[in-house]
């Protein structure tokens, strides 16, 4: 499914950028081509511009040079170009030939003025030139602003082709070999799209997976219970001991499906709008009163230590109680008799700082990356045996988080955890 995903990805990209590459490259093409083309004609027309300056022709009549059949009037002033020409042509006013260099043409000028782009037989001797592509231009010879006759030139376009076709050989060459790297880098893109779905799939599929192999273990139980409770002989002591087992499974089921539903629907942080200014000191303060008698019964040392002065934020005061609620019961749990479990509240650098420490059996640095991901356990057996699911940490930094808050643990194997919740404090104003 990835796969397919990821090579329609590549393929729209592909589809894009190579449609706009191919454009590009169309559009330079013709750039290219008329600024040639262009240049091409500045350097014919300043040749033109010589010669008849260096010309200098005379009003028409009987004994000027324009009605001399030869091209000493040309000798000298030929202009240098990078293509030679392929003929030189002077007409009278009357658009008659007068005197040309190179192929004499028609007598009479049919041209139109300016330039032409013209294909004729190949002028020179080559096996390949029978046909040859040539720039013209013809313009009038002034004197006194009257007309006193007509040049026209032509070169050949030899030159410009090669350059084009050089232009036209890197494209052919460069656009499949551009759209192949475009490929290869859509393909590359798709990849590193793909990965927070990938990444996201895979979740919910260990999410899933776990959620059903959680709730496989109590509905077994639940059934089995029920089955021997109805077994004749009927013995109330035994039907009333498996209707008690199945109510204290059904009530970790319940606690179960509560959990997945807070996971699944609280998503990203809250809208302070909707928060409540709340002071923490009153709101640990009855938690340490609980937790004291509770660790009274478990044979367990329990110190706290609050801010003299109120700490107010706002938060959702139920939900941030059950975050340091989740903590503390880790603790408790995982804390042997005579050990020591301390929740501290202080302020930092405009933050509120909840610290539940506790010297009980620790976390290995493997683990520690993981503790905070759903399902996860250190110990596997440990955790069932005291009826976790490997839900609390995870449902504690999702709570820390939508407060817009972070969540740190710090462990040592045999020496106890510390874990450390920062929330921003309100600010004045």
């Amino acid at each position: 499914m990835f796969i397919r995903s990821r090579r329609n990805l590549a393929y729209l990209f592909t589809l894009s950028m190579g449609s706009i590459f191919i454009v590009f490259a169309g559009v330079a093409y013709a750039l290219v081509v008329q600024q040639q083309l262009q240049a091409f004609d500045e350097r014919l027309y300043r040749a033109c511009k010589m010669i008849v300056g260096n010309s200098q022709p005379r009003p028409y009549n009987k004994r000027s040079p324009l009605e001399r059949k030869d091209s000493s009037i040309f000798s000298d002033s030929l202009p240098t170009m990078n293509t030679d020409f392929v003929y030189v042509r002077l007409y009278d006013p009357n658009k008659l030939l007068v005197s040309y260099i190179g192929t004499p043409g028609t007598s009479i000028l049919k041209n139109n003025l300016g330039f032409q782009t013209l294909k004729i037989k190949g002028y020179q001797e080559k096996e390949d030139s029978n046909q040859e592509w040539i720039r013209e231009l013809t313009i009038q010879v002034l004197q006194n602003n009257l007309v006193v006759g007509y040049l026209q030139i032509a070169v050949s376009l030899t030159s410009l082709r090669e350059t084009l076709n050089r232009a036209r050989l890197f494209l052919t060459l460069g656009v499949p070999v551009t759209l192949g790297l475009i490929g290869i880098t859509g393909w590359f893109l798709g990849g590193l799209a793909m990965q927070p779905a990938i990444q996201s799939y895979r979740q919910l599929q260990r999410f899933t997976a776990d959620a059903s192999h959680e709730l496989r273990a109590p509905v077994a139980a639940i059934l089995s219970n029920s089955q021997v409770a109805l077994m004749p002989p009927y013995d109330e002591e035994e039907q009333r001991f498996r209707l008690e087992n199945i109510v204290e499974i059904a009530k970790s089921m319940s606690n179960l499906l509560n959990n997945l539903l807070f996971l699944a629907r609280r998503d990203g942080p809250f809208d302070p709008a909707t928060l409540k200014t709340i002071d923490l000191v009153k709101l640990l303060q009855p938690l340490s009163e609980e937790y004291q008698r509770q660790a009274a019964t478990q044979n367990l040392n329990f110190h706290f230590h609050f801010t003299e002065q109120a700490v107010q934020l706002k938060a959702d005061a139920d939900l941030l109680k059950q975050a340091v609620v989740n903590l503390l019961n880790n603790a408790f749990k995982y804390t042997s008799e005579g050990g020591t479990v301390s929740l501290r509240l202080l302020t930092q650098s405009h933050r509120a700082i909840i610290q539940v420490e506790d010297n009980g059996i620790g976390i290995a640095k493997e683990h520690l990356p993981h503790i905070f991901e759903r399902f996860y356990r250190v110990d596997t057996v440990r955790s069932r045996q005291t009826g976790g699911f490997g839900l609390g940490l995870a449902i504690v930094q999702q709570i820390v988080q939508a407060h817009r808050g972070n969540i740190t643990a710090k462990s040592l194997p045999d020496q106890g955890s510390t874990f450390q919740i920062e929330l921003p404090l309100r600010m004045n104003g």
